[in-house]
């Protein structure tokens, strides 16, 4: 009996930018898909692509051209989109890996499109619940909200992560300018209401306040697009009288790796988060982690890094400089870190991901 030919393993995403944390993991699962020896692809809509990402992933409407009905499709879900419809229709292995969904209500008064936006995308989760053949979370806390909107054969599958573009040289001019004595408090993500830039603002206050008034913050992440909630930050800035506070935009590895270099401490107080990729960033630089528990922040986090239960800014001045100060303590839990980033091992988490598809593909 002739063998069956092997399927193509295509992704569909909803946009595919630079530097965005679903599109570098559709370009890693790409090679590997390859490397196991199957076509693959990156389908997205063309408008949805940055313009210098077009030699990368290819127009969603290429997909009907290049599948074939025996084919399995991995699709990326975290907003709603017309990807979504098309997914639907396909024939063939359907696999969900989710990303989580950000409530609409962090974006209430500031963005109320986007809120309306999100909030289609939660309706739509549930709409999805009873078609894909296997449902991949990158958390635990993802995983819940899958299960609690009727999904079945779920999984944990960790986001397959490779930090050897951190090692590339650092933007000189960036060292340069921040190793000047001052303590340096890095955030590094996207300038999105979730993720609560506000609380960043008033613990350096608070931390200032108390009578340290060497440390700045540093807010490194795309605001394109974000523009009025940018205004709000800045405008609290100035009420608090903050000379310290910088918020870089987008920025180039280099740039990037130059300023977890420089980073004294990394500081989360999202509220809302997937998994949260720049927390095994810092990781990787030895940066003590201080994070606000919330979504999937502690499970990322695992028994490494700090924990705050409450956002109480005096305590947390406190605690701030503690892991400024306190080299033993800052070895302790860079330590911790250190034994935690080898549970996200790409070769380790590659491994499982081939266990979960195992019953698809032809070995």
């Amino acid at each position: 009996m002739p063998r069956m030919p092997k399927p193509s393993i295509h992704q569909i995403v909803a946009g595919f930018v630079e530097g965005d944390a679903i599109s570098n993991l559709a370009v890693q699962l790409r090679e590997i898909f390859r490397n196991w020896g199957y076509a693959s692809e990156i389908f997205c809509p063309l408008r949805h692509i940055a313009p210098k990402m077009r030699n990368i992933a290819l127009d969603l409407r290429e997909h009907r051209i290049r599948s074939a009905p025996g084919d399995i499709m991995v699709f990326h879900f975290s907003i709603g989109s017309e990807t979504v419809d098309y997914f639907k229709k396909l024939p063939g292995t359907k696999i969900l890996v989710y990303h989580n969904i950000t409530p609409g209500h962090y974006y209430r008064s500031i963005y109320d499109e986007r809120e309306l936006l999100l909030t289609k995308g939660r309706e739509e989760l549930k709409n999805l619940a009873m078609l894909p053949d296997l449902s991949l979370a990158d958390s635990a806390f993802n995983a819940r909200e899958l299960m609690d909107a009727g999904f079945k054969n779920v999984h944990v599958m960790p986001i397959l992560l490779s930090l050897e573009h951190l090692n590339r040289r650092p933007d000189r001019g960036i060292l340069a300018r921040y190793r000047d004595g001052v303590k340096n408090i890095l955030f590094v993500g996207r300038v999105v209401p979730n993720k609560r830039f506000e609380d960043l603002i008033k613990a350096l206050y608070a931390y200032r306040a108390a009578g340290h008034p060497e440390a700045r913050l540093i807010l490194v992440g795309a605001h394109l697009g974000l523009e009025r909630y940018l205004a709000l930050l800045r405008n609290l800035v100035r009420e608090l009288k903050l000379d310290n506070v910088t918020f870089t935009n987008h920025v180039r590895i280099e740039q990037l790796c130059a300023y977890y270099r420089v980073a004294d401490l990394f500081l989360c107080m999202s509220e809302h988060e997937g998994f949260c990729i720049p927390l095994l960033e810092a990781m990787h630089f030895d940066i003590p982690i201080l994070a606000y528990r919330a979504g999937a922040v502690p499970e990322t986090l695992g028994e490494s890094g700090v924990l705050v239960n409450e956002k109480d800014f005096p305590r947390i001045a406190e605690m701030m400089d503690m892991l400024l100060h306190n080299p033993a303590l800052r070895e302790g839990i860079v330590r911790r870190q250190r034994e935690r980033l080898k549970d996200f091992a790409p070769d380790r988490l590659e491994d499982r991901l081939k266990g979960y598809l195992k019953q698809w593909l032809t070995l």
